[in-house]
Parts: structure tokens; sequence; C-alpha cells
């Protein structure tokens, strides 16, 4: 049976938590391996809207366990007012289960976040301010505090002590910030120990066992491919890696284990944040695609930047992931447009490129190259098939799954949970 990674393919906000809950009747775990509460998925059942942010998409399939894997960063507060949430819309959370090796979002994270995004001021990179990045910078420097520490207050203390030894200094002398009591913080992150204990759990036997019984576990990434830390628009990235290979740390597998590896493709793009974006619209057409795409961060809340397709950015993913198959959304979003320019390479400096630049120099000048497509203006989101579609529509989807090097098993024609054209089963 299969292990499946399901990830973004541009800069995130492709639709993932659509394409996690429709495979979610079908496998038997959905594990979260990497990013914290700055992402997150909508998912539509029947009248029904979800706005998940930090929880797994497959919680709301009831025959299906979610994981938070040790590669995700957790804030307490917002884990348990999204279970809660939950809770009170008759959803059964009961299941969840916590890598204790996932570390935790402290309250001097999310301070730290906050001061340093402001010094940057011209410079910054358009962090939510939800204390990943420091977070995770406190994991590669060896003071983070992981979910198991809850359970033991004397390390907890020391860990937290230490810790606030540099932040305090930091935020009293470069930021003319007050500084942080450690009792406080303890006092405040002991406080969520008897609610999350029943979750926590060594995920990484438990996912590998399952894999030993032949049950079916899909990996979901958060954020997008060209917002990994390696291989996205560095320094305008996250802080972890969404990326296929970041599934086997961030959820304790090896790279054997994975038999498929699926990414979300928008029929346009969008992204959040600051950072290059050769196809992003300032006109009408921009206009029209952030209004009919419903295009807000689930999470930030900020509008997101609209462009064309970018051939060059969904080759770059296949190549960077490994992708065996694309599932490709919101192509019902350009219905009424007489013709659909796709950039199928760049210009830079008089050269033709048909590749992602790996100079942050060359891609923050790259002028897109576009191809005009056919549109169409027939409602598809009634559509079932493939052949249901309008002839324009199925020519687009078939030119981008040729530019794109991967074939598309699936289409989104719409919002809700039905309104999808699947072409080929991923499992």
């Amino acid at each position: 049976m299969p292990a499946l990674v399901l990830l973004g393919a541009q800069w995130g906000d492709e639709g993932k938590g659509k394409a996690t809950d429709l495979l979610g009747g079908s496998v038997d775990y959905v594990v979260r391996y990497q990013g914290g509460n700055n992402a997150g998925h909508t998912v539509v059942v029947g009248d029904q809207k979800y706005a998940l942010h930090l929880l797994p998409s497959g919680i709301l399939s009831p025959g299906c366990v979610p994981v938070i894997g040790n590669g995700v960063v957790v804030d307490p507060a917002v884990l348990l007012s999204e279970l809660s949430g939950l809770a009170e819309r008759g959803v059964d959370t009961s299941k969840l289960l916590i890598s204790g090796n996932a570390h935790l979002i402290t309250p001097y994270h999310t301070t730290m976040d906050k001061v340093t995004e402001r010094f940057l001021g011209k410079r910054k990179i358009g962090t939510t301010g939800r204390g990943i990045g420091p977070t995770y910078a406190d994991k590669i420097n060896r003071v983070g505090i992981r979910v198991q520490d809850l359970f033991d207050e004397s390390i907890l203390t020391q860990k937290v002590e230490a810790a606030l030894d540099q932040k305090n200094q930091i935020l009293a002398k470069l930021y003319n910030r007050r500084a942080i009591a450690v009792e406080q913080v303890v006092e405040e992150l002991l406080g969520y120990t008897d609610a999350l204990r029943g979750y926590v759990c060594d995920t990484t036997l438990l996912l590998n066992d399952a894999l030993d019984e032949g049950k079916v576990v899909l990996f979901e990434g958060g954020q997008g491919t060209l917002l990994d830390v390696d291989h996205g628009t560095y320094p305008f990235v996250t802080s972890s890696n969404p990326t296929a290979g970041g599934a086997c740390t961030g959820a304790g597998v090896g790279p054997t284990r994975i038999n498929r590896v699926i990414g979300i493709l928008k029929a346009y793009t969008t992204r959040v944040g600051a950072g290059p974006f050769p196809t992003e619209l300032f006109d009408e057409d921009g206009d029209k695609l952030r209004t009919i795409g419903g295009e807000r961060g689930v999470t930030t809340g900020r509008d997101r930047r609209c462009g064309w397709f970018d051939a060059v950015i969904a080759r770059y993913a296949t190549r960077v992931n490994g992708l065996t198959d694309f599932f490709l959304t919101k192509l019902d979003v350009l219905t009424g447009w007489e013709r659909i320019p796709v950039c199928v390479a760049y210009e830079i400096d008089g050269r033709r490129v048909e590749e992602l630049p790996y100079s942050q120099t060359d891609f923050h000048h790259a002028k897109p190259v576009y191809e005009m497509l056919p549109g169409w203006s027939e409602d598809i989101s009634g559509a079932k098939e493939f052949s249901d579609l309008p002839k324009n529509a199925q020519a687009y989807v078939k030119a981008l799954e040729e530019m794109s090097g991967a074939p598309i098993s699936a289409i989104g024609v719409g919002p809700g949970r039905d309104e999808t054209i699947q072409i080929n089963s991923f499992l």
C-alpha cells in the first residue's frame, strides 16, 4: 500500500486542503510534516467551510488518524483553540496524535518575530509574525523547547532560562524592549500540559509500524515548493522544507517508503508576502483573478498577489520534488477570458531561459515570456469527466501538463468536495 506526499508546487495556497480532504476517506493517516500555524488550508464539506491552520486536513475525515509530525512547530494556544472550534462544530478531534519531538512556539518566539520584522523596515521578508522562524532558529541552535519538555518542569525551566539568557539581552539592548520573565513563560507553557498529554506519542514509531502493516499514509506539506528554505526564492521563504524530502525528516520515515509525490498547482499563480514573482499582474486581470478566486490568505488574511500560470516554476517543482502527479486546482476561475497567457520561459538580460535560474539576481530580473492559449466561457463547475470540459479548457489542461513535466491526475472545477474531476487514481 502506498505512502504519498502531497505538497504545493508553487508559492503555497494552491488548494492542498481540498486535495488532502479528497484523499482523506481512502487513507489511514494524514501527517503534517513541517511548518506551523503560518500555513492555512480551506476545506469545503457540503455547505460547511473549515479553515485549518495547524491541524492536518485529515482531521475532517472520520476514518483517518491526523498526525502532527516532529518537523512541525506547534503553538499550543493556537492548537487548542483550533481543536475547540472544531469540536464545537461536531468534528471528532480525539484521534489527533502529536510528536513529542515537535518544537513549541513560545511567547518569546512571537515577540522576537514581530520586533525583528519591524526592525528590518524596507528589507522585511513578509513574515506572518507568528514566531515560526525564531522557533526553527532555536531548534537549529539547540535551544528549542519540545512538546515532551512540557512533562518535565525542571527540564522545561532550564531550557527556557537558556533561551532567554540571550534573547533578553537582544530585546533590551537592541530593540529597547522589556525583558521576558522566565517564570511567566514556564507558567504559561505548563498550563497546556494536561490538555495536550493525551495526544502526544512517538509518531515516528507509529507511522513506520503503520506502513509495515500496509496502511495508507498521506504526508501533507504546508506552504509550497518556492517557499522551501533550501529550494525556494530565498530569503523570501519559510523556515522549513515543504518539498518532498522534508516529509522524511519531518515525519521520521525513510525515502524508500514514499511511493508517490503529488504536486498541487493552481491554474494560475499566487503568492503572499514579499519576494520576486515574474508573472504578477497589476491590472484588471489581476484584480479579477483575486476577486473570482477569493484570493485572501486563510491564515494571514492578506490579499494574495495574483499572476498567470508559470510553467517554469511548475517544471522546477517537478524536478526538486520528483513529482509523479499534479492536482490542478481552480480551473473554474479562468472561465470568461477570451485568451489566457501562460508563462513558458523567462527573458533575463536578453536571454531566453526555460529553467528556474539558480541566481537570486537573475530571478529578480526575470521577465515572463508568454504563450497565448484560447479561453472558454462555459460554466465548468458541474463537470464530472474530463470530456465534460469545453474543448479549450481541455486543451489548456493538456498544455499545462506537457509544459510541467508530470501528468495531471485530478482537476478542481469548484471549491466543493465533489467539484473535482479525477482522471487517474492517486491510490
